[in-house]
Parts: C-alpha cells; sequence; structure tokens
C-alpha cells in the first residue's frame, strides 16, 4: 500500500555503531528567556565530549555560568533520533555552581539538545528549562571542534 501524507514522520532512528571522537568546546552562549533578569548570556569554559556511538557521548567541563560563577558538569549525550545531519535527544548530567540551586552543590538535570556536526566542526543547542526561580530557563548554544577520529 503506498504512504500517504499522514505517514510522514520526518525522524529517522540512528543506528547504534561504536565511534571514537574527541571534541572540544570553548563554553556557550545562552539566550535567557527573562531578558529582565540582566543575566549573564556569554559562558565561557573550557569542555571536552567523546563521542563513543553514533547515539552516545559522554561531556565534562567548566564554565561561568548565568549567575556570574563557576559552574562544572558531568553526563552523558544520548541522541537516538535525526533529520538528516541533525541528531535529536538529551544530556543527563550533574552541574554545579548555581547559588539558588542546593546552595551551588550538585544537582541532576535532563536537558533536550540537537547536535549538528560537519567534518571538524558542530554545534550543541539545548533548550533549559526554566526551575521555580533557581534556574533560568535559556536557548544555549556550544561550539565545538573535534580534535581526534
Amino acid at each position: 500500500m503506498p504512504a500517504t501524507a499522514g505517514d510522514a514522520n520526518p525522524f529517522e532512528l540512528v543506528e547504534d555503531k561504536p565511534l571514537s571522537e574527541l571534541w572540544i568546546n570553548p563554553g556557550f552562549y545562552s539566550y535567557h528567556f527573562d531578558r529582565e533578569r540582566n543575566l549573564n548570556d556569554r559562558n565561557p569554559g573550557i569542555g571536552a565530549e567523546y563521542r563513543f556511538s553514533t547515539v552516545a557521548a559522554a561531556t565534562a567541563g567548566r564554565f561561568y555560568n548565568s549567575d556570574r560563577k563557576y559552574s562544572n558538569y558531568a553526563g552523558v549525550y544520548y541522541q537516538p533520533f535525526a533529520i538528516g545531519p541533525v541528531r535529536f535527544g538529551a544530556v543527563v548530567g550533574g552541574f554545579n555552581g548555581y547559588p539558588k540551586m542546593r546552595d551551588g552543590g550538585w544537582f541532576l538535570a535532563a536537558i533536550p539538545v540537537m547536535s549538528f556536526e560537519y567534518q571538524r566542526v558542530g554545534a550543541n543547542i539545548a533548550v533549559i528549562p526554566r526551575y521555580k526561580d533557581r534556574l533560568y530557563g535559556a536557548l544555549s548554544v556550544q561550539l565545538k571542534f573535534k580534535l581526534t577520529d
């Protein structure tokens, strides 16, 4: 039976294959949804991402956060869906350094993210959800550069 327009699904499942790629990044740029709060949009830092499969990567780093304090993070990207070269999924991990969240201590978060990679450059774009008056929502862009294949 032929497919109809109602059957169209632009997402495809990404086949899980092993990889070994090391990426580094210089932090983030975050466009905060609460513009009146004078939050820090520029979040410089240093981070690394080790992509060990076509659907998963480990990540860790440090950056200057929205509250103008230093934050550390460690987590795992899981991106099993794609539209063409753009992968979709989430990054799940631990973060610290936000004064209103657990007094700056570590907390867990799951953040929706999409990624695009082309040869030696790429970008992760995340939608940071707002959490009460402790964490501020933003659209965050992280440029990254591949060191190894």
